[in-house]
């Protein structure tokens, strides 16, 4: 959205009404998994070595075949595409203020105002934490991970804090 767009947008509202934010403001908390971050790094970076070497030893042996300097390059394309999937698991990121989270995981990201927020729980054996939403529904928060131990005790404290102080501000 542009800044024209937002000037509109809040010219559109009537007076005396605050519009809800779409977003964290820029004193928001930012979480991401740290182990889940490595890892997606570490193997997206052996994908695209593995392919290389693959692409370099493809003319060295005869088997009939006859292989030229595009198929070579076809290897690392398919190479980089394998390592930008996996890079798709680096994308988790948790923001949140007092107006509410934006949960941003693998494909998706969703904003929940803080009163549409039930709580925040990490269930005994789940690899991830999340959103209690109205209706028994829930929404997961793959930025804090159990791999990452204090640091996922530390987020979901964090969330925590903000959702009641959310609670108790309202």
């Amino acid at each position: 959205m542009t800044e024209k767009s937002h000037q509109e947008t809040a010219a559109a509202a009537p007076r005396g009404e605050r519009s809800q934010p779409a977003g964290p403001g820029p004193e928001a908390v930012t979480l991401r998994p740290r182990a889940l971050l490595i890892t997606a790094w570490a193997c997206a970076a052996a994908i695209m070595i593995f392919f290389a070497v693959v692409a370099y030893l493809m003319p060295a042996e005869d088997t009939g075949v006859i292989f030229r300097p595009v198929d070579q390059a076809a290897m690392m394309v398919i190479g980089a595409f394998v390592a930008g999937g996996l890079l798709l698991m680096a994308r988790p990121r948790v923001r949140a203020d007092r107006g509410g989270i934006q949960v941003r995981n693998v494909l998706t990201t969703r904003w929940f105002p803080w009163d549409e927020v039930v709580g925040v729980s990490f269930p005994d054996g789940a690899s991830s934490a999340r959103l209690e939403l109205p209706d028994d529904e829930y929404h997961p928060v793959l930025a804090v991970q159990a791999v990452d131990r204090g640091l996922a005790v530390r987020g979901v404290r964090t969330l925590r804090d903000l959702h009641a102080a959310a609670a108790g501000g309202s």
